[in-house]
């Protein structure tokens, strides 16, 4: 018998949810996704269920994203339906945690990264510690910040959003706090302490206290506030390469490798900033939508995942080749197919 994606269980007053492909980093998959929707509905009115935990098996992820292989592998027979129904249940799942009525603790360790992302981080209790390397790096894949990720990155103090999703420089636990991607720190040594009695009390006022790391882009953030500040890619890339910085110059190759069309994409979600993190959904949904028949999402899925080539054909030369109506008909409304949350 094949082991379980998730383990969903109660234990003591907690709902359990487990993610359970540690090979695989934990990606998420749709089933993990219909799975993780069905046991918070089912909880939410248990009353022996006061505080819902999520963490994920494995000494190396959290969760390092969505599961595509199988979405792109229909996207280039001309499939799109397997990719907008799991990327449309998947965003459903992040809003109904986000917005879920009983306390959700996360415990985040290792990789968090993209679907990762939303399915920690939309929570009012997010942990984080030592090993926590977390990031969106969807441009690099032809793909945007999605999982309600334009609403955290918009978020983030001064231009620390769009560095963040421009670049997909990763954030150790002190900078996930200050980016606000987390809320505490707790050595991992008392991961287990800790959840023991949430599982006991059901009561997160029993997570313990622990001063914040370090955080190095809170150290660059008047820097990265200048470099990030322009209103264009190619105006940022101009502010990178006259800054000899080292931080600048990291910025600078990791924007050299990612799809001009995503990161022109991005900068249309972030400017201005979504009001609400379901207005960042629906943007996120009519670009995903549309992605792989219209961007180079496939394409850099194919480069970066699957033939590891890493030498993705964009679609554009460079980012001042991307024009405004690109992006806007990425964005458009999609009518009786908009993204609905019930």
């Amino acid at each position: 018998m094949s082991e379980p994606e998730v383990i969903v269980r109660k234990e003591g007053r907690a709902g359990r949810l487990t993610l359970n492909r540690p090979q695989a980093l934990n990606a998420l998959t749709h089933g993990i996704c219909l799975q993780t929707t069905q046991a918070l509905r089912d909880w939410a009115d248990d009353p022996e269920v006061s505080v819902i935990l999520l963490d994920g098996a494995g000494e190396r992820a959290f969760c390092s994203g969505g599961d595509i292989a199988q979405v792109t592998a229909a996207g280039k027979r001309g499939d799109y339906a397997a990719g907008r129904d799991f990327w449309r249940d998947e965003y459903r799942m992040n809003c109904l945690m986000a917005a879920y009525a009983k306390p959700v603790v996360s415990f985040m360790h290792g990789f968090v990264m993209g679907g990762g992302v939303g399915y920690g981080c939309h929570t009012r209790n997010r942990i984080v510690g030592e090993s926590t390397q977390m990031a969106m790096p969807e441009c690099g894949i032809g793909m945007i910040p999605d999982v309600g990720g334009t609403w955290l990155l918009g978020q983030a103090p001064g231009e620390l959003g769009v560095y963040l999703a421009l670049t997909a420089a990763r954030m150790g636990p002190g900078d996930a706090i200050h980016a606000g991607f987390a809320d505490r720190f707790v050595p991992e040594a008392a991961w287990d302490s800790a959840k023991a009695a949430l599982i006991e009390t059901g009561d997160v006022g029993t997570l313990p206290r622990h001063a914040d790391p370090a955080s190095p882009m809170a150290v660059e953030q008047s820097r990265i506030n200048r470099l990030f500040a322009p209103s264009t890619v190619t105006e940022i890339i101009d502010n990178l390469r006259s800054d000899p910085s080292a931080i600048a110059q990291a910025a600078l190759k990791a924007i050299g490798r990612n799809s001009p069309l995503s990161m022109a994409s991005t900068l249309a979600l972030l400017r201005p900033s979504p009001r609400s993190l379901e207005e960042a959904l629906k943007q996120e949904y009519r670009w995903t939508w549309r992605a792989m028949e219209k961007s180079d999402f496939i394409e850099g899925v194919r480069a970066q995942i699957i033939d590891k080539d890493r030498t993705p054909h964009w679609k554009h030369a460079a980012p001042a080749d991307v024009t405004i109506a690109e992006v806007a008909a990425l964005l458009a409304t999609l009518g009786r197919d908009e993204l609905s949350f019930g």
